[in-house]
């Protein structure tokens, strides 16, 4: 009978003081989708554990485990410099119990949804990727086009090459008055984050 309750108060003792240790990785997925061309400081972002945290062979932390965040950041990329950039500070996470627990991971990754974006090292902030070959394939498009109407135009290769020029220059003109790719996490996307510091779970 002794040893039952040693047993049970040695258990007892381990999950009370069970934690998410330091450098813990989990994947979250995201239950809303934001923006930078509509996001705004101060609103929330929530999101869902996609895997379980486990310390030893306990789980500690089921999949699907609620997690809320809040945008600290959002910034629209420029119409001719400046990228993109979306800062999250994820805040609580709340366990299965009902119990809601304090925390700040960073993000670590996150996919990549066809715009090149990705996080900035050590600032937790994520950055639309560069617009650049875009533009040029723009302006591009742009100046064949012109050339085909100034040669029609014309029946020359003078005008063509006024075509030319004419598409080129609204080509700039274009990528000038458009603003390059915004960051986005659509509903169901991933983002990798890791703890910085251990999270109690008592």
């Amino acid at each position: 009978m002794l040893r039952i309750a040693l047993v049970f108060f040695l258990a007892s003792a381990v999950a009370g003081s069970a934690e998410i240790p330091q450098g813990a990785h989990v994947l979250l997925r995201m239950e809303n989708s934001i923006n930078t061309r509509t996001a705004r400081e101060g609103d929330y972002v929530y999101l869902r554990t996609a895997n379980p945290i486990a310390v030893g062979a306990q789980i500690v932390v089921p999949e699907g485990s609620y997690v809320q965040g809040v945008i600290v950041q959002a910034k629209r990329s420029g119409r001719v410099t400046g990228r993109a950039e979306l800062a999250i500070r994820l805040e609580t996470l709340t366990l299965a119990s009902g119990k809601v627990l304090k925390f700040s991971p960073h993000v670590s990754s996150v996919e990549d949804e066809d715009n090149g974006q990705k996080v900035k090292r050590n600032e937790n902030t994520i950055r639309a990727g560069p617009s650049t070959g875009k533009d040029a394939e723009r302006i591009a498009v742009l100046a064949g086009t012109g050339a085909a109407l100034g040669g029609l135009t014309d029946q020359s290769w003078r005008g063509a090459g006024i075509g030319t020029g004419i598409g080129a220059g609204v080509g700039v003109a274009t990528v000038l008055l458009t603003r390059g790719k915004e960051v986005q996490l659509r509903r169901g996307s991933t983002l990798d984050v890791v703890f910085d510091r251990p999270v109690a779970l008592n």
